[in-house]
C-alpha cells in the first residue's frame, strides 16, 4: 500500500492526538477508552472531511477546475470544511443543501454551519426538499457552469468515494502508527458512520495492513443492511484502487443502527447524555448529528457488555462541533452528569 503515488494536498494538522479519556473510562467501569481527535485537523472547526478532500482537491486540481461542486444536509460539516478548503485554495464552492430536518428553529436554518457557509465564501446555490435527487441536481449545475466557461469538479456527499477514502487509508496508516509509538494494543475501532467514505477508508486501511483490528461503525441514518452495504461497496472499490489483491472479506464491515433514534439529525436522549458526559468528564465536544449518536452507541454497548473491561477501545472523533449552535433550543436542556 503505496498512498504516495495517489495526488494530495497539505490541508490539515496531522496527525491528530490519540488520547486517553481516563475519566469515562472510570465512570464506565471500564473499557480503556481512547478518543482519536479528527475534530482537530484544523479547517474551519476542523472535522473528518479534511483528509479526504486532501485527495479530493488535489485530484479536482489535476483536472485543472475552478469551481468545486458538493452537497449536504442543513447543518453539513462536509460541506462547510469543503467550502473552507476551496477558499484556502483559490476555487470557487457552490454547493446544494438538503432540508432532511425541517421542523426545527431558525438556529438551525442560519445558524452553526449555515452560518460558518457564507463566512466562508460558499455560495449555496439552493435549498432542497428531503427526498431530492441530490446527485441529479449537482449534475445540472455542473452543466449550467460549464455553459458559462467554467470548469466544476462534482464531490459526492461526504467526500464518499473512493478517491475520498483514501483519507481514512491514511488516518489507518497514522493510527497504528501512534499506537506503536504508545506502546498501546487497539483491540477495537468505533466511530458514527453516515455517508459511508470513513469506516470504508477505515476497513481498507487497516485490512490491507493485516492489523487484526475490528471496526464498529454506529450509523447515523441507515438501517442496519443497508449501511452495511454501502460501506462494503464503497471499500471493496477502494481496495481495488489501492491495488490490492483479492477481494475484501465481508466479514470486515460490521455497522450498528441501533441509536438512529427517529431519523437522521434528529436528537435522541442518548445522543444528548454522551454530550453531556464527554464535556462534563473530559472537557471535549462531540456533535449532535455523528460523534454524539456514536459515542452513545458505544456508551450504550460498554453497559451491556459488549467489551471486556480490559479492552482498548478507540473512538474516532469525527469532529461537528459547530453544528451544536444549530440545536440551541435542544441543548439548552442539558443539566449536569449523574
Amino acid at each position: 500500500m503505496h498512498l504516495a503515488r495517489f495526488p494530495r494536498l497539505s490541508l490539515g494538522h496531522f496527525p491528530t492526538p490519540l488520547e486517553a479519556l481516563p475519566n469515562l473510562s472510570r465512570y464506565l467501569g471500564g473499557p480503556n477508552i481512547y478518543i482519536k481527535r479528527d475534530d482537530c485537523t484544523g479547517l474551519a472547526t476542523g472535522g473528518n472531511k479534511t483528509r479526504k478532500l486532501e485527495f479530493l482537491l488535489a485530484d479536482a486540481l489535476q483536472q485543472q477546475a475552478d469551481v468545486v461542486i458538493t452537497q449536504g444536509a442543513t447543518q453539513s460539516n462536509h460541506v462547510r470544511q469543503t467550502i473552507a478548503a476551496a477558499a484556502k485554495l483559490g476555487l470557487e464552492a457552490q454547493v446544494l443543501l438538503e432540508k432532511r430536518v425541517s421542523d426545527f428553529s431558525d438556529d438551525y436554518q442560519r445558524s452553526g454551519n449555515v452560518l460558518l457557509d457564507n463566512l466562508l465564501g460558499g455560495r449555496i446555490a439552493a435549498h432542497l426538499p428531503a427526498g431530492s435527487d441530490i446527485p441529479q441536481a449537482m449534475e445540472h449545475l455542473a452543466e449550467t457552469l460549464r455553459a458559462q466557461g467554467k470548469r466544476p469538479y462534482i464531490i459526492p456527499g461526504g467526500g464518499s468515494n473512493p478517491t475520498g477514502a483514501l483519507g481514512y487509508v491514511a488516518c489507518a496508516e497514522e493510527l497504528l502508527y501512534q499506537s506503536s509509538q504508545q506502546r498501546l494494543r487497539i483491540d477495537h475501532v468505533v466511530h458514527a458512520t453516515g455517508s459511508s467514505g470513513t469506516q470504508a477508508g477505515l476497513v481498507a486501511g487497516l485490512g490491507a495492513s493485516n492489523s487484526g483490528i475490528p471496526v464498529l461503525g454506529i450509523s447515523v441514518r441507515a438501517a442496519k443492511d443497508k449501511q452495511e452495504q454501502n460501506v462494503y461497496q464503497l471499500a471493496q472499490r477502494t481496495w481495488e484502487l489501492l491495488g490490492l489483491k483479492g477481494e475484501l472479506p465481508r466479514e470486515a464491515v460490521v455497522a450498528n443502527s441501533d441509536y438512529v433514534g427517529a431519523g437522521y439529525g434528529l436528537p435522541t436522549n442518548s445522543m444528548l447524555e454522551a454530550l453531556r458526559l464527554l464535556a462534563q468528564l473530559e472537557g471535549i465536544l462531540l456533535d449532535p448529528v455523528y460523534s454524539g449518536k456514536g459515542m452513545a452507541g458505544l456508551i450504550d454497548l460498554i453497559r451491556r457488555g459488549r467489551f471486556s473491561p480490559h479492552d482498548n477501545v478507540v473512538f474516532i472523533h469525527t469532529g461537528g462541533s459547530a453544528g451544536l449552535f444549530g440545536y440551541r433550543q435542544v441543548l439548552e436542556s442539558v443539566g449536569k452528569y449523574d
